[in-house]
């Protein structure tokens, strides 16, 4: 975590230059590097106006986290996936369990066909 750094002297911001544009004046100052930047450099974020460094290194933090969990979800919805498709076979496998021995040897459909027949 980084600490603010010590504030300057009273020296009015656009006596200043931009660290990245030296010919611009600097508009505002980065609370978390203490460095001067023009109006195209800073970003507000938060409320605050940082730099695209600083922007970068406090939402790079965000991402990597959010891509973290997002591959744990992946894998946790894949693992109910698995578990439900076996869950499916499971049930129809206890379906064909319980049907009688003449349906599968096809006798069933003859004794239909003779009990039907006048």
């Amino acid at each position: 975590m980084s600490v603010a750094p010590p504030p300057l002297p009273a020296i009015a911001v656009h006596a200043r230059r931009c660290v990245r544009h030296t010919t611009r004046e600097a508009a505002a100052r980065c609370p978390r590097c203490a460095e001067f930047f023009c109006r195209e450099c800073v970003v507000e974020h938060d409320g605050k106006l940082l730099c695209a460094p600083c922007l970068a290194k406090t939402t790079g933090r965000s991402a990597t986290r959010a891509a973290r969990f997002a591959a744990l979800r992946g894998g946790v919805r894949a693992a109910a996936g698995l578990a439900a498709l076996w869950l499916a076979f499971y049930w129809f496998g206890a379906l064909l369990l319980k049907m009688p021995p003449a349906f599968h040897d096809g006798t069933i459909w003859k004794r239909a066909a003779e009990a039907a027949a006048p």
